[in-house]
């Protein structure tokens, strides 16, 4: 892979509205390059009899199964209410 040059580093900083200095620039741009050279070193490793996967450990759905159940008693729940109106719930309108 290419190194990434200080120009780059400070043109992708520009992008994304950070300031840096050219000290930093300059860091930056060994760090990357050290990023970008392992991953090559990671292009030859012999893959061929890897299975692709996105987890290395197996995901399991959890969810419970959906079952109608009877719900809470509307009236016991309206004693916790400050206003209603008509059986519901009556708060202040947000819209003019």
């Amino acid at each position: 892979m290419a190194n990434i040059s200080k120009e780059e580093v400070k043109h992708v900083a520009h992008l994304a509205r950070l300031s840096i200095t050219d000290e930093e620039a300059e860091k930056f741009a060994g760090q990357l390059a050290a990023i970008t050279n392992f991953a090559e070193q990671l292009n030859e490793l012999d893959t061929t009899n890897v299975v692709p996967t996105t987890h290395v450990l197996p995901l399991v759905n959890v969810t419970r199964e959906d079952k109608a159940v009877a719900g809470l008693d509307r009236d016991k729940m309206m004693k916790n209410v400050r206003e209603q109106e008509d059986g519901q719930v009556k708060v202040p309108s947000i819209l003019d």
